[in-house]
């Protein structure tokens, strides 16, 4: 419960230096919940702090009907907090160039919204908002979000200038790395298949030094040296991205001739990999 509230209060002061030091005193924008509030206080001279309710309070009723009540109401606190943070904290503009605005706006603002999530709030309901239409529309999560970031931008284009636009999809792109990057964190997991001719000296490599579990898939070979059906054991493991470089020279070391691919992993459950707790 501490935890997520520490996660909150400093994403909620994060994504406030993000709006005030950088995006609002320059006119520019984010995608989502957070940039159509953007562009209507913008646009209408409206005051941002009362828009971030107004317009998040859609995705607080989804959010209650996708995740459950004690998640739309830490979302709801989160929205007010930094709605008020908006109305009375003060921060200096830091700079006017534009693609420093941009960068480091999106910046503190993506971070600000990963250490809600974190916090298990939101303090943009767009993700919310697209994982009740996907099941509704029968399309990916992934889709609908780019739809309504490109709906976003366009009207921005059109109503501010294409300039603002694509500096603001600028910043939009920063955010959504920085939000991985707080959410997933610097731990990312990498999925490693190997098929090697010594699968034990390589899975005792992975279990021994490593500490990772492996599972043996039986195949077959279909084309190369080796020969068409040739059964073998092909190994699986889960790593973090920092333990590629010496794994992969390991298993140089073992079998230069072995076949290794990598592939990003979202998240596990179990097994022998540390978690974070989120």
């Amino acid at each position: 419960m501490v935890q997520s509230i520490v996660y909150c209060g400093i994403g909620i002061l994060s994504a406030t230096f993000g709006l005030k030091g950088f995006l609002l005193p320059n006119g520019f924008i984010d995608g989502g919940a957070t940039g159509i509030a953007l562009l209507l206080s913008t646009t209408l001279n409206f005051p941002l702090s009362v828009l971030i309710v107004f317009v998040n309070l859609p995705f607080v009723y989804m959010g209650n009907r996708v995740i459950g009540l004690s998640f739309a109401i830490r979302t709801m606190i989160s929205i007010c907090v930094l709605a008020a943070s908006l109305l009375f904290i003060e921060f200096p503009l830091i700079t006017n160039d534009k693609l420093l605005v941009s960068v480091f706006g999106g910046f503190f603002l993506g971070a600000g919204i990963g250490l809600n999530i974190r916090g298990q709030a939101v303090i943009d309901g767009t993700e919310v908002m697209a994982i009740l239409l996907s099941r509704l529309l029968r399309l990916t999560i992934g889709d609908i979000i780019l739809f309504v970031n490109v709906l976003i931008f366009s009207i921005c284009a059109y109503l501010l200038s294409i300039e603002i636009a694509l500096y603001s999809m600028i910043t939009y792109m920063v955010a959504s790395k920085s939000l991985d990057f707080v959410t997933v964190g610097i731990d990312e997991y990498l999925g490693v298949t190997i098929i090697s001719k010594y699968p034990d000296q390589i899975r005792e490599l992975i279990s021994m030094e490593f500490g990772r579990g492996v599972t043996i898939y039986k195949g077959k070979g279909g084309y190369g040296k080796s020969g068409f059906n040739e059964e073998r054991d092909i190994l699986y493991s889960v790593i973090t991205r920092f333990e590629v470089s010496k794994i992969s020279q390991e298993i140089e070391r073992i079998d230069p001739e072995a076949f290794v691919v990598m592939s990003p992993v979202k998240d596990t459950i179990g097994g022998m990999i540390k978690k974070k707790h989120i």
